[in-house]
């Protein structure tokens, strides 16, 4: 890596990989893109019985902030009561591939992780 791209890389502001990392590489956000990838259009309490084991609240902030990312939509129904869906959008669609990579690369390596884990 060349010099001036590793500073540019170092600024935690501007770099662009450490920005996306930190905005969809926490707990649940990862799932809830392959869980609307895999099963489409969802209302709230679908993804939420999806996942199972993430609060209504993480649920809430997390597609929030996907939302926020413009990699998931949210379209709200004029009904009584509010039905709300969530789909991926076009930029989630096209991170989706790239998130099932890094999926098959840690199913790969989890064992030999673990083990370097344990005598470190």
């Amino acid at each position: 890596m060349e010099q001036d791209n590793f500073v540019d890389l170092a600024n935690a502001a501007d770099c662009p990989v450490r920005n996306v990392l930190d905005r969809f590489g926490d707990k649940w956000s990862t799932l809830i893109l392959l869980v609307l990838q895999d099963r489409g259009t969802l209302r709230f309490g679908a993804i939420h019985r999806a996942i199972g084991t993430i609060s209504q609240k993480m649920l809430t902030v997390s597609l929030k902030k996907l939302e926020a990312d413009g990699l998931v939509k949210r379209v709200v129904f004029p009904e009584v009561p509010p039905r709300v869906e969530y789909s991926l959008t076009e930029r989630g669609s096209s991170l989706v591939p790239l998130l099932q990579q890094l999926v098959e690369w840690a199913k790969e390596n989890m064992d030999d992780i673990r083990a370097d884990r344990a005598t470190a």
